[in-house]
């Protein structure tokens, strides 16, 4: 009895780099191991306690893990022998490595919409490599699992010229790009995506009306961001067609704020820093100067009446991707896009 205890303990990782909740890396770790047979039915489970001090996690984290374990039939309890593996039979036909550039406001939608889309019977491996792609390469190298698909956000902040063969080692059957395809990537593969150069474009000219009170747009583009550099020729080709000046800006804080000019920007930090320099002006927002945000994000309907924005629908964009896995689809489908329009315009 000891031995199987000792044993289960020793099966169930927690991997500090992973983004997945560790109560949820409890559950797949248990999945995972009865999947590959070493975990049985009657096997009795470490206690609560034993298990925190041996992961060095919160009881709490361990119980919340055992809940949901409980929850989908997998293990019981009966008094005085503790939790043991009830049910061994379970569907799990979806193992997926989800892999984010970043944790924000929206790419949690995304992550909360795919997920939900799924539902419970799909085991999710969520890390994240903080635009950094020799970080990108490492965790995805070192990734030897039998997954069923890799869900990607390729966005790299420092040179990523070879990014698309790490990427075309991944069997194009398991592959799907999120949020953007990367040239050189070949094969039939699953993507759901943003048309940066076209969804610019298209919202500015949905705002046509808006902006005729202005006559300079200028995007606050910082020198390094992950962003693509496609949106600043949808933006560019928008104001030669339209007979605006443009400008691009690496830096707000050092940009003087001038009347009959709207302001794009992509980064959050960029908006409030371009908010407080253009409150502390005499210019009125939404007539002399005009603000336009990357995102949409609850906070952005309240601040200064409303704040208009351009985002994609990252909602849809998480359902889309799940749609695409449950379909086994190899389709390329781009992500509606939307122009909010508000007071700060």
């Amino acid at each position: 009895m000891n031995m199987k205890k000792l044993g289960i303990i020793d099966l169930i990782k927690i991997d500090e780099y992973s983004a997945t909740p560790k109560y949820l890396q409890i559950v797949n770790s248990v999945k995972r191991e009865i999947e590959h047979g070493n975990i049985q039915i009657g096997d009795n489970m470490p206690s609560i306690n034993e298990l925190s001090i041996e992961l060095d996690i919160a009881r709490d984290t361990v119980e919340r893990g055992y809940k949901r374990l409980k929850s989908i039939g997998i293990i019981d309890a009966v008094p005085r022998r503790g939790y043991f593996i009830k049910n061994i039979e379970f569907l799990q036909t979806l193992k997926i490595f989800l892999f984010f550039n970043k944790l924000s406001a929206h790419k949690k939608t995304i992550y909360d919409s795919f997920v939900a889309s799924l539902g419970e019977n799909a085991l999710i491996d969520f890390y994240i490599y903080n635009n950094d792609f020799l970080l990108f390469k490492k965790l995805l190298s070192n990734k030897k699992d039998d997954y069923t698909h890799y869900v990607i956000i390729p966005h790299f902040i420092e040179s990523s010229a070879n990014a698309y063969e790490i990427i075309n080692a991944i069997p194009k059957e398991k592959l799907l790009l999120l949020d953007k395809l990367v040239p050189g990537v070949t094969g039939e593969y699953a993507a759901a995506y943003e048309n940066f150069e076209k969804d610019i474009y298209d919202g500015l000219t949905e705002a046509i009306d808006q902006l005729s009170k202005y006559h300079t747009l200028k995007i606050i583009f910082p020198e390094h961001s992950y962003y693509p550099p496609e949106i600043l020729i949808g933006l560019k080709n928008f104001c030669q067609d339209n007979a605006f000046s443009y400008k691009v800006i690496s830096a707000i804080a050092e940009e003087t704020i001038n009347e009959g000019e709207v302001y794009i920007a992509v980064m959050e930090d960029d908006l409030v820093t371009l908010i407080e320099r253009t409150m502390l002006s005499d210019f009125k927002i939404g007539e002399q100067v005009g603000i336009i945000s990357y995102n949409e994000t609850p906070l952005k309907k309240v601040i200064l009446n409303g704040i208009t924005t351009i985002s994609t629908n990252f909602h849809q964009m998480g359902l889309i991707a799940a749609e695409l896995i449950l379909a086994n689809s190899k389709e390329h489908v781009e992500v509606p896009f939307k122009l909010t329009l508000r007071a700060s315009l």
